[in-house]
């Protein structure tokens, strides 16, 4: 059953990494770039400022940089180690098959880091904000697009992805408790 699995997801992999066109391989590599989206982040810090004020959003951003660092540093930090998945890139198996738009990453793949920080981030602003229909498709659209262009880019397979996604998707959703918890009970304050 696992093989099956395995089969399924390199199969997905390839017909996603198979679908190149020149003008998109600019496209993916822009959305696969951690700092082009700093704007994002700001906008969302905002929202967070107008919704709660400025000692939610004083305590938010602690438990955004703990969230982040959390996230990213069980994805790269212990699982991939632990697991040793090979990213596609970096699979001998691939080698002359795939299309590599970017170069490689580094060696191991499972779960995905890109995917587990963009989990984190849209989990934990929908969780706080609350937003409305059209952001929660942008953050939503956003999440998604980052992790096709982990697969597109021959960096991850779609098992990396969910994996990193059900990571930050934890991790948002216990920083959120803790943030109620903080914001409620330690300093007086109440989410509106």
């Amino acid at each position: 059953m696992l093989q099956s699995f395995l089969d399924l997801d390199e199969s997905i992999f390839l017909g996603i990494n198979y679908l190149h066109f020149p003008w998109l391989d600019k496209v993916m590599i822009f959305w696969s770039e951690r700092w082009v989206w700093i704007p994002l982040y700001l906008f969302l810090v905002y929202l967070i400022y107008v919704s709660h004020g400025k000692k939610i959003t004083l305590l938010a951003l602690m438990v955004i940089v703990i969230g982040i660092t959390i996230s990213d540093q069980t994805a790269s930090g212990l699982l991939k180690p632990m697991v040793q998945r090979l990213r596609p890139c970096q699979n001998p198996i691939f080698e002359h098959i795939i299309y590599l738009a970017n170069g490689c990453g580094g060696k191991y793949g499972f779960p995905s880091s890109h995917a587990s920080n963009s989990m984190f981030a849209t989990v934990f602003c929908m969780l706080l904000i609350r937003p409305g229909n059209f952001l929660k498709f942008v953050l939503m659209a956003w999440l998604f697009l980052m992790g096709w262009s982990r697969i597109y880019l021959a960096a991850h397979y779609p098992s990396d992805i969910l994996g990193g996604w059900i990571i930050g998707a934890l991790v948002a959703w216990l920083g959120y408790i803790a943030i109620r918890q903080a914001g409620i009970n330690k300093n007086g304050l109440t989410l509106k």
